[in-house]
């Protein structure tokens, strides 16, 4: 699988972005997808995984309630919809593939990375 995240930007605190990550090669709906976060300096973080079908979603504590994850198998996309913003956001968002979902944290499958900046 190969995977293209994209979305990313610069943002005001309070304002909202959405990822998205299209998937080609192997088929999309055999995978749980995910999306991880690394900021400057700090280690790569867990930030929402969804289940094959779409039907369970996990999210980080962080994020949740501002961020939500979805995907659309016809399209072979994932998305991260983010509201209310922080500068604490401020990272680089990968997404990534695998199969089971327990697994997400060593993904089989990465994509390149999409900076998402949000000015205080």
């Amino acid at each position: 699988v190969q995977l293209q995240a994209s979305g990313g930007g610069l943002v005001q605190a309070g304002g909202s972005l959405r990822l998205s990550c299209a998937a080609s090669g192997r088929t999309f709906s055999s995978y749980a997808m995910g999306w991880f976060r690394q900021a400057p300096g700090k280690e790569r973080e867990f930030v929402a995984a969804i289940s094959r079908s779409g039907g369970t979603t996990y999210y980080a504590d962080s994020v949740k309630g501002r961020f939500t994850i979805s995907r659309d198998n016809a399209k072979n996309t994932m998305y991260l919809q983010m509201v209310s913003l922080k500068p604490e956001d401020t990272a680089v968002y990968y997404c990534a593939a695998a199969f089971p979902i327990a697994t997400m944290s060593q993904a089989q499958y990465w994509g390149q990375g999409t900076l998402v900046t949000v000015s205080s």
